[in-house]
C-alpha cells in the first residue's frame, strides 16, 4: 500500500469549529490575511463549511452548531477543555512583527510574546477569538 502524498497545493489542512463562526471567519482575513475560497452558509447565521486560503496554505472551518455528525462530535472548543489545546496551527509569514502589531490591534490574547527563535526565525502565539491557539512566524521548516 501506497502513502505517497497527493502533488497538491497543501497536503495538510487544519479544520476547526466556532461557535460564531461568521465573526471568526472576518476576525482571521482582517487580522491575518486570510482569504475567503468557498463560504458555504447554513441556517441562522452558521456557517456548514469554509475555506480559508492564506498563501499556499489553507484552514477550513465551521460552526459548531452547523452540523451534528460524527465528525463534530470528535472536537471540542479549547472553554470546554479548560482552554488547553492537543495542536495548533502555525503560519510562516515573512514579517512576524507587522502579524504581530496587527493581532495587539485586534485584541488576540498574546499567550507567548514575539522573540527571536533558537532555531531560527521570529514569532509569537496567540488565541484567537473563541481561544484556538495560532503560532505566527518567520521559521520556513521546508527552507
Amino acid at each position: 500500500m501506497s502513502s505517497t502524498p497527493k502533488q497538491t497545493r497543501a497536503n495538510i489542512i487544519p479544520c476547526l469549529r466556532y461557535r460564531n463562526a461568521p465573526a471568526a471567519i472576518d476576525w482571521l482575513c482582517s487580522t491575518f490575511g486570510f482569504e475567503k475560497q468557498l463560504v458555504v452558509p447554513g441556517e441562522n447565521d452558521t456557517i456548514l463549511h469554509a475555506q480559508l486560503s492564506f498563501g499556499n496554505g489553507m484552514v477550513m472551518l465551521g460552526s459548531t452548531s452547523a452540523i451534528d455528525s460524527e465528525y463534530s462530535k470528535l472536537m471540542k472548543q479549547p472553554d470546554e477543555i479548560g482552554g488547553a489545546q492537543t495542536q495548533t496551527i502555525c503560519v510562516v509569514v515573512t514579517d512576524a512583527d507587522a502579524v504581530y502589531d496587527r493581532a495587539i490591534s485586534a485584541r488576540a490574547q498574546i499567550v507567548m510574546d514575539i522573540k527571536d527563535e533558537d532555531y531560527g526565525g521570529r514569532s509569537f502565539t496567540c488565541r484567537d477569538l473563541e481561544g484556538h491557539v495560532w503560532t505566527f512566524g518567520t521559521y520556513d521548516p521546508f527552507e
